[in-house]
């Protein structure tokens, strides 16, 4: 047996712990599962891509990245703009 060391936030550490923990195994249970399952697929076990968002997100992104540091706009006014933009994108 071996020992690895890995580094991660510590929100992200106590959160898998409980995961794991309601789950019944531990966290060293869960990475050999993890690096078992590498092995069986001959790469990562689950897809890595980029998100891919719809317009509406990608402007409220856009919005919100242009607005840092600078007062926005009051929330409700943003989540009406955004639910009309939802209600033109299903016509």
């Amino acid at each position: 047996m071996t020992t690895v060391q890995f580094r991660t936030e510590n929100t992200v550490k106590q959160q898998c712990s409980d995961l794991f923990q309601a789950l019944g195994i531990t966290m060293s249970d869960a990475i050999n599962l993890f690096l078992r399952q590498a092995l069986l697929q001959g790469g990562l076990p689950f897809e890595v891509k980029l998100p891919q968002y719809n317009a509406v997100t990608r402007a409220a992104i856009a919005d919100a990245r242009a607005s840092r540091g600078e007062k926005g706009r009051p929330a409700l006014e943003v989540l009406a703009e955004l639910k009309l933009a939802a209600e033109d994108d299903d016509e």
